[in-house]
């Protein structure tokens, strides 16, 4: 499975939102220039958000975007079902109109794609926001520990 750029960017905001969660709103210029993400299409992104209570905004000088809650309560997966859908690593057991495939009953695949699927379902939801920002802590401190003279 193929993560869209869309979906990488934002999971990079929601990230760079956690990081700075409780300090109040965060201008999208900050995220993009965090993240290394285009401005316009990251407040497309975050926008599209709103709508589902992960994000809100606030207008104004000192305006921004911010989480709705806490980023240990945020799950990589939940981001990643947001911006792309279901995890399913094939279109196979129902298409957009909900019809089934007509080899269901028979498909000796049907077993691989559900396992590959809860196992990718099983990665995402395993880490929470929070888990990366201190991930990405402890890996900024690692780095200020490895210099050469």
């Amino acid at each position: 499975m193929i993560l869209s750029q869309k979906c990488q960017y934002a999971v990079r905001a929601i990230l760079e939102l956690s990081k700075r969660y409780g300090q109040g709103p965060v201008p999208a210029a900050e995220i993009a220039g965090s993240q290394a993400t285009p401005q316009r299409f990251l407040e497309i992104i975050l926008n599209e958000l709103k709508p589902t209570g992960l994000v809100d905004s606030r207008r104004g000088a000192q305006g921004g975007f911010y989480l709705t809650s806490s980023p240990d309560r945020i799950t990589v997966g939940k981001v990643i079902r947001l911006v792309e859908g279901p995890l399913d690593p094939v279109n196979c057991e129902a298409d957009q109109a909900g019809r089934c495939c007509p080899l269901a009953e028979r498909c000796a695949l049907a077993g691989l794609w559900k396992q590959a699927r809860e196992a990718v379902e099983a990665v995402y939801d395993s880490v929470t926001f929070q888990d990366l920002v201190d991930q990405e802590r402890n890996l900024e401190s690692e780095a200020a520990l490895q210099y050469c003279i």
